[in-house]
């Protein structure tokens, strides 16, 4: 126990604790705006959620990595497939997809077991070169097939960049690796391209038409694409939601309106099925402006970098990989949710990990946490 409490990171548990009081603040105050009674609680179930996600935590962190990815990952990989495919077969349809089995988000759950899964086998499949590289696509794509199927592109996007990382970390066909980034960069300058054409000002249906044929997107994926080249275009529209998580952010100003006191969200101006989730970095930042924006970037900070910091100084690849890939999906959600509301990436169904309401993700992400303190703690632990 005095290596434990020697290599606790207390600054990352720190601010994890700060974005959790955050987020159960503009729980409260989103679900305030809303007209349904049950979301005012909202912030308790949040608020319990992250009561239980701290004992997973602490237990992981005391737990050792090492054991648990050599007796644990394999279940939970399989594990997270069977609840995919159940969540295809058997999920609430909501929203036009099935992501939700019961009370909670199986994609959410998989991201980590994926995780997992790569950071105990990559050294295996590191050994059969090329052959292991397409080993680690397959355990991963499957999951993703699945994931897309949901449809979850969201869930997806921050996955591939948190496997990659990991890939790279372990040396899995590094070459490859370079090769696979210039062609998801190719292939996503290429449909933006595509997009933009079919959509610009005085193009014909049939041009249109012709075009987005060969576009890999669904009608709702091309038009928040189309938002995204055309913010001005269709304000009252699809771009509706855009236009006022902008203004929601900008009316915030320097020092911002006070907790609670955010217009656009009490007013509905910003749509109630964002408020809570997605577009919930709009009602925070309305409300305590650039200053508190700014805290909220740093604590995500003194989350991200400490869990990269655990992956460097670890001595041992497993750790690396696995305190990497967490690191590396935290910053994937911060970035695209935060990206999304101000118009940098398109918008996708993305929570803010601490501060949008779910209670699936919130368990994941502290669990995924808890297994980086781990890697700190047991840092001196050979390999």
């Amino acid at each position: 126990m005095v290596r434990y409490f020697k290599n606790f990171n207390y600054l990352m548990f720190a601010s994890m604790l700060a974005l959790i009081a955050i987020g159960t603040v503009a729980i409260w105050s989103a679900g305030n705006a809303r007209s349904e009674a049950v979301f005012h609680g909202m912030w308790k179930q949040t608020l319990a959620t992250a009561m239980l996600g701290l004992v997973v935590y602490l237990a992981l962190s005391i737990a050792d990595y090492r054991k648990i990815l050599e007796y644990g990952s394999v279940a939970a990989y399989g594990t997270a497939l069977v609840l995919l495919v159940a969540v295809l077969a058997f999920g609430a349809k909501i929203y036009g997809g099935r992501r939700w089995l019961w009370f909670f988000q199986p994609s959410e759950l998989s991201k980590l077991c994926i995780i997992m899964f790569v950071a105990n086998f990559g050294r295996r499949f590191r050994e059969f070169g090329f052959l292991g590289f397409v080993l680690t696509g397959i355990a991963v794509g499957v999951p993703l097939l699945l994931i897309l199927a949901e449809p979850d592109l969201g869930t997806a996007l921050t996955l591939v960049p948190a496997v990659l990382i990991m890939m790279f970390s372990l040396r899995i066909w590094r070459k490859g690796l370079f090769v696979i980034l210039a062609v998801i960069a190719l292939c996503g300058s290429a449909v933006m391209a595509a997009v933009y054409e079919a959509e610009k000002p005085g193009v014909t249906e049939e041009r249109r038409a012709a075009i987005l044929k060969w576009v890999p997107l669904k009608a709702h994926q091309v038009k928040r694409v189309k938002v995204f080249l055309f913010p001005e275009e269709d304000i009252l529209g699809a771009g509706y939601n855009l236009r006022q998580a902008k203004i929601s952010i900008g009316s915030g100003g320097f020092s911002g309106k006070g907790i609670g006191k955010g217009e656009t969200n009490h007013l509905k101006y910003l749509p109630q099925a964002i408020s809570m989730n997605d577009f919930i970095f709009c009602v925070y930042a309305e409300e305590t402006g650039f200053i508190g924006s700014l805290a909220l970037l740093a604590l995500f900070g003194m989350l991200v970098v400490p869990g990269a910091w655990t992956a460097f100084t670890s001595n041992d690849e497993r750790g690396e990989a696995l305190a990497l890939g967490v690191s590396m999906l935290v910053f994937a959600h911060v970035y695209v949710n935060i990206a999304m509301s101000i118009g940098l990436v398109p918008i996708t169904g993305l929570p803010l990990p601490f501060i949008s309401s779910g209670r699936t993700f919130l368990l994941t992400v502290m669990a995924a946490l808890g297994m980086v303190q781990s890697v700190a703690t047991h840092r001196e632990v050979g390999k």
